[in-house]
């Protein structure tokens, strides 16, 4: 029998609450200054401490704050590329594997554009003097392992059209062996190469946007994004194949 939850008492309730405004206070610094300018004293004063040590009791370092702030932000993103992609929902009939890649595509160019200090922490220049621990693996490789769960989904429903299998070499093969050892076994070596074809480049796409590479370059970026994706979807298999006269369906196709 299931019991509910113990209340939480109002010391934990308190440290919840602190907890969060320092957070939204090293996220104004973020703002501010960037990563590299995030420091406790200057969070401290943010919140009107008159020194940081107290901060220490939650935080022992600057680092770990920016490692709390980098797990909430890969978090925020694999929540909405994850409501996106809906794959606990069953799809229309068909299947509308391209359709469920697109949302996704919009759903990270979406979040990134609402949170942009947010996406330079996590997909922008390395900070000087900090790497990045373990605790950040699990939820940073959320949306990447979302992709692959697509185009797994689309293969095993037979759906999986790319429209040139090239065979992947021995020594890419090779250079794939990390990964490999995260997957399940027996998935051919061209899905996870289009899936990883998939999250460099959505990702290369919107940081382009984001940090203003393409300005003065496309004048309507949300279209131009919708219709690229769409493309580099069918390109990698999740669209019909030009082989059963098929063409992407829905808006911009």
């Amino acid at each position: 029998m299931s019991t509910a939850p113990r209340p939480l008492t109002a010391r934990e309730r308190a440290r919840i609450e602190f907890t969060r405004d320092i957070k939204e206070a090293a996220r104004r610094q973020l703002a501010e200054h960037g990563a590299a300018g995030i420091s406790l004293r200057g969070v401290a004063r943010d919140i009107g401490l008159v020194s940081a040590s107290a901060l220490y009791r939650y935080f022992p370092g600057r680092d770990a704050l920016l490692t709390a702030l980098i797990a909430d932000s890969y978090t925020s993103l694999g929540n909405a590329a994850d409501a996106a992609a809906a794959l606990d929902a069953e799809p229309p009939a068909g299947g509308d594997h391209l359709g469920r890649w697109v949302a996704v595509c919009h759903a990270v160019r979406d979040w990134a554009l609402a949170h942009p200090h947010e996406y330079a922490l996590i997909h922008g220049s390395p900070v000087p003097g900090y790497t990045a621990p373990e605790d950040t693996v699990e939820p940073g490789t959320r949306v990447p392992f979302l992709i692959g769960a697509l185009f797994a989904r689309a293969a095993q429903d037979g759906a999986y059209r790319p429209l040139d299998r090239l065979p992947v070499p021995a020594d890419a093969h090779r250079a794939l062996v990390p990964l490999l050892g995260r997957l399940p076994e027996g998935i051919p070596d061209d899905l996870v190469v289009a899936g990883l074809t998939a999250w460099t480049y959505l990702f290369g796409a919107v940081s382009f946007e984001a940090f203003g590479h393409r300005a003065n370059v496309v004048a309507d970026p949300q279209a131009y994004f919708d219709h690229e994706v769409r493309r580099l979807g069918v390109l990698l298999g999740l669209g019909p194949s030009v082989a059963d006269g098929g063409r992407p369906s829905g808006p911009g196709a």
